[in-house]
């Protein structure tokens, strides 16, 4: 009996296959992402059952037109149409638009200034705020003080460890499910920053599990390791590796590791190659996807993440270390080796 797919991945391969492109179906989708396509089909029907939506229905039909037709013509996602005619702007949404405009126009007017002058200047027109509310708003924005905006290090200290360094730098397994690096990296959209947590399998380099979230909380940390057991199976006693940041020593995450039966490590403070094999990962979707272009959205740029690390990464990127062989066909060679052997 297959193991059920994790919730995260699925809503991945779901937000795909509704925004793809004209000429791609749903079959090649679904292969791209290692799925069944009758398995994605009754995805995509469940995903339009939980929102409400009717097959193939909506208030762009009233002339007889399709939504999907529609939205295709118009360059314009299904998943959000539906999610808005289901829930219109609301009224607190409406006054967060019309104080992020007011603090837009006095950043535009003097952008040597903090958070501080323009919630002062939206006060001034009657939209009133509290600073706590511009000093959210503007980094959100992208709005920062010409002179002020600090870079490099904040200044924080990295906490003590939870985990003793079992790898030491060596980043060598003699099959898979053996060592797990894990680790986040965000990258910046017009909407904010979508975080990618990426836990990887030393010895075929692939991905075993993932998550995407607008903020870098420990839900995020502790999602991609239950993601990964999820897919991958009884992985008790595996190493997961990760850096010292406050994530990785979260009680949240120390207590989903002890569940799941695996063992953390952690590294030292300030050692480069203490992180060499997450940050070999991160530079690849980061010169591939982000940097290639804007992004408008997190939901967008999520979407890209998720179908550069099933589609490309994992079953066409093939590897110098893998002896020219994707992650995906290394470890089937592997697996057929090990039955054989057996």
């Amino acid at each position: 009996m297959s193991k059920p797919c994790p919730r995260g991945f699925r809503g991945d391969v779901v937000r795909v296959a509704r925004d793809r492109e004209p000429g791609v179906t749903v079959e090649r989708i679904a292969k791209d992402f290692g799925v069944r396509p009758m398995t994605l089909f009754k995805w995509l029907r469940q995903a339009d059952a939980d929102e409400g939506v009717e097959p193939g229905v909506g208030g762009l039909a009233a002339d007889g037109v399709l939504v999907s037709v529609t939205c295709r013509v118009l360059d314009i996602a299904r998943r959000p149409y539906h999610r808005w005619r289901a829930r219109p702007v609301t009224g607190t949404e409406l006054d967060q638009a019309y104080r992020a405009n007011a603090l837009f126009d006095a950043h535009r007017d003097d952008p040597e200034f903090g958070y501080r002058f323009p919630a002062d200047e939206a006060r001034d027109v009657g939209l009133s705020m509290a600073d706590r509310t511009a000093w959210r708003i503007c980094p959100s924005m992208g709005w920062w003080s010409a002179f002020g905006r600090k870079r490099g290090r904040d200044g924080k200290k990295a906490g003590p460890p939870v985990h003793d360094d079992l790898v030491r730098r060596g980043f060598t397994a003699t099959a898979p499910n053996r060592l797990w690096p894990a680790g986040i990296t965000g990258h910046r959209t017009a909407e904010g920053k979508p975080y990618l947590c990426a836990v990887k399998d030393v010895r075929s380099n692939r991905i075993v599990g993932y998550s995407i979230d607008s903020r870098m909380k420990s839900r995020l940390a502790v999602a991609a390791p239950t993601n990964a057991v999820a897919r991958r199976g009884d992985v008790a006693g595996r190493v997961v590796r990760t850096d010292r940041g406050s994530q990785s020593r979260s009680r949240k995450f120390v207590r989903a590791l002890a569940r799941h039966g695996l063992t953390g490590s952690m590294g030292r403070i300030g050692a480069a190659g203490d992180d060499t094999a997450t940050e070999s990962f991160f530079a690849l979707p980061r010169n591939n996807v982000p940097d290639r272009r804007t992004w408008s959205t997190r939901g967008e740029l999520r979407t890209a993440i998720a179908t550069w690390i099933e589609r490309t990464y994992h079953r066409r990127r093939r590897q110098t270390g893998l002896g020219r062989l994707t992650p995906i066909e290394y470890e089937a060679i592997m697996t057929t080796s090990a039955s054989q052997t057996a």
